[in-house]
């Protein structure tokens, strides 16, 4: 594994034949990891107590989304009563990536526990996982327009963070989440 702390948020740049978009929520997991140390939040921090809050049509961001370097597929839909995501398709040469545990990043939940925001219509909060480092972090989403997802990931509060920006996948996704 790559030691993402010395790096700017923002980088994107691997080596030819590497995936970059998953790669990049793992270098902003990186930066939350440094912003909670700076803010004084553990990382491991709560979200806030659970407020009873009106049932919300989940449809605008329900659905597949690739991420904004398009290399990565995630699969959002309703988990029990609350929305999940998972990474489903992948553009990668060689072996399978693998996560922390040595195990597949196919098929990974990565997105968990997303409830709406009581104070924002639009937006549902949970959490996001940092393939790499295997960290949880709080995360938005939020569709702005059709066919457009805003994922913001953040350590305590949203300011303490970075938000991507994915589109609706319409492509095909082969054997062994293999992106087409």
């Amino acid at each position: 594994m790559h030691d993402r702390t010395s790096r700017r948020a923002d980088m994107t740049r691997f080596p030819q034949g590497k995936r970059r978009g998953v790669r990049s929520l793992a270098a902003l997991g990186a930066m939350m990891g440094m912003l909670g140390l700076l803010a004084g939040h553990p990382l491991s921090a709560a979200a806030s107590a659970a407020e009873s809050v009106a049932v919300r049509d989940p449809s605008p961001v329900l659905g597949q989304w690739v991420t904004r370097e398009r290399d990565g597929v995630f699969e959002i839909r309703a988990c029990g009563g609350e929305l999940c995501g998972r990474l489903v398709g992948m553009s990668y040469t060689g072996e399978i990536p693998k996560a922390k545990d040595g195990t597949s990043e196919c098929g990974l939940l990565m997105l968990t526990g997303f409830v709406p925001d009581p104070d924002d219509a639009g937006r549902w909060n949970g959490h996001i996982l940092d393939p790499d480092s295997g960290k949880v972090y709080q995360a938005q989403i939020w569709s702005p327009r059709d066919g457009v997802l805003k994922l913001r990931g953040y350590v305590g509060i949203p300011l303490f963070g970075e938000t991507h920006t994915w589109t609706r996948y319409d492509g095909a996704i082969g054997a062994r989440c293999l992106m087409q």
